[in-house]
């Protein structure tokens, strides 16, 4: 792979927005600039603040948001390329490689950060599960016109919905479900639009328990298939990673497994001490798997005791809150490092498209990182008070579904449909299904429009926040 092609400003269409500038007009912009625009005016981006990242129907204005955290990880993602085009360029590790690159990679990278979680559904992650699960038990007792959902959908569309992904959800919405002038959504560089596709691969070509990183989830549905297959046929991509995508994931990584804590930390979860023990068994751990010899500058559990004395001299209120919000922004650095000394030390094999891990794994920072996913999910995730948030939200999405994925399913078609159903598809965004409509015009295959018919109703839930989700659940239940 080459830079030249990766940075590609290629976009699916030519925008009716720049056509209709003044001839005399000249927008100095760079294409990556514009994209940065085009997302922060979006709908679906200012969506994200009401958009649970952990704790599903929190009230509390100090927990992160959607919003909050992809400001995170683009923030991250853009120092990150900023680190690494100067070792690049430092250590002669391409000849060609520029400094008018190394800015294109921050755009990109910065842009990506904001569009990473797009296509997420309310409720965090867990939304994703409840949407799989719901398809799981009632697929096949959906009819079509007399024949199961399970003997009409090809088998592709049918893994698109049992493995529901939010990451193929944000492909589809930046490049069908924004209408900005068209059909193609925001109408992104292609290089954008490569490095948010974390997984290169479909729904039937994933291998969710193999050792491969890029296929362990699926990237696009069937429904952007063709579009992902003309992208990255165009930038030489086609199965594999762009290289900013282990930058991306990487600045995802650094910002939710330290806001976790943190989050976790103000919400009761964790305190000072547990944090401490939970340091001190990581590290000593790691120093028996031989993770952590030769280190000493790379040493959590002292900067944390550090901190805390630092907090106590200062006479602060809260010496412990002092120490863990200061510790974490010291590790946030310290992985940083550890990320752009992934990609430098794997530049080959990642400009080759053969490398498989994290840039974290080899690193000082793997066990880390790690232990923090552990510390959150054990201490947090389990609690009570997060599995009754998500009892919640599995009970509002699967009431949502149960109503609208059935009224679909003969919506549109030469089949009768019942007066709910017709109310239901009715409460559908108009917006949603002028695009389902515009889509359809282009299948006369019976099996293809049902499949969108079904996108159309995982489009809708997907672009709700948790305050509409939980709103419309009420009023459908007479309850508000």
């Amino acid at each position: 792979m080459k830079w030249e092609r990766l940075l590609s400003t290629k976009r699916v269409s030519t925008s009716m927005c720049d056509l209709a500038q003044p001839a005399h007009s000249r927008d100095l912009r760079s294409e990556f600039e514009k994209d940065y625009h085009r997302i922060i005016g979006s709908s679906s981006f200012r969506r994200l603040q009401d958009k649970t990242q952990v704790f599903a129907l929190d009230k509390s204005d100090f927990i992160r948001t959607r919003l909050t955290h992809s400001l995170e990880v683009s923030s991250f993602a853009r120092s990150l390329g900023q680190n690494i085009g100067e070792c690049i360029m430092n250590q002669g590790l391409d000849a060609g490689f520029t400094r008018e690159m190394q800015r294109d990679i921050c755009d990109i990278l910065q842009c990506a950060g904001l569009i990473h979680d797009i296509g997420n559904p309310p409720f965090g992650h867990f939304g994703e599960e409840a949407i799989r699960d719901w398809f799981a038990r009632k697929l096949e007792s959906l009819f079509y016109k007399g024949k199961p959902l399970t003997q009409v959908l090809t088998s592709q569309m049918l893994q698109d919905f049992l493995y529901f992904e939010g990451n193929a959800q944000a492909l589809r919405q930046v490049t069908k479900l924004h209408f900005l002038s068209d059909e193609n959504g925001m109408d992104l560089t292609y290089a954008l639009l490569d490095t948010m596709i974390k997984y290169p691969v479909s729904s039937c070509d994933m291998d969710p328990e193999g050792d491969r990183i890029s296929r362990k989830k699926m990237g696009y549905f069937y429904g952007e298939q063709s579009l992902y297959q003309q992208i990255a046929g165009d930038m030489g991509t086609l199965g594999v990673r762009h290289p900013l995508t282990f930058i991306l994931e990487a600045a995802d990584d650094i910002a939710y497994r330290t806001a976790d804590i943190e989050d976790a930390f103000k919400k009761g979860f964790i305190t000072y001490p547990i944090l401490a023990e939970e340091l001190e068994k990581g590290q000593k751990k790691a120093a028996r798997e031989g993770k952590y010899a030769d280190r000493e500058h790379m040493d959590p559990l002292k900067v944390l005791a550090d901190q805390y004395q630092a907090g106590k001299t200062k006479g602060v209120v809260s010496p412990e809150l002092y120490a863990v919000q200061n510790f974490l922004s010291w590790l946030q650095s310290e992985l940083l490092f550890c990320a752009a000394t992934g990609f430098v030390s794997h530049y080959e094999q990642i400009m080759a498209g053969t490398y498989e891990k994290d840039l974290f794994y080899g690193t000082c920072g793997d066990w880390v990182i790690r232990l923090l996913g552990d510390i959150a999910y054990r201490r947090a995730f389990l609690s009570k008070q997060i599995l009754s948030m998500e009892v919640s939200a599995w009970t509002i999405l699967n009431f949502l579904m149960d109503l609208f994925v059935p009224a679909v399913i003969h919506y549109d078609t030469d089949q009768p449909q019942s007066m709910m159903d017709q109310k239901m598809v009715a409460l559908i965004s108009e917006n949603y299904r002028q695009i389902y409509l515009m889509h359809r015009r282009h299948t006369a295959n019976e099996e293809d429009q049902l499949y969108l018919r079904l996108l159309l109703v995982t489009d809708f839930i997907s672009g709700m926040t948790d305050t509409y989700a939980k709103d419309l659940y009420q009023k459908l239940n007479g309850i508000s």
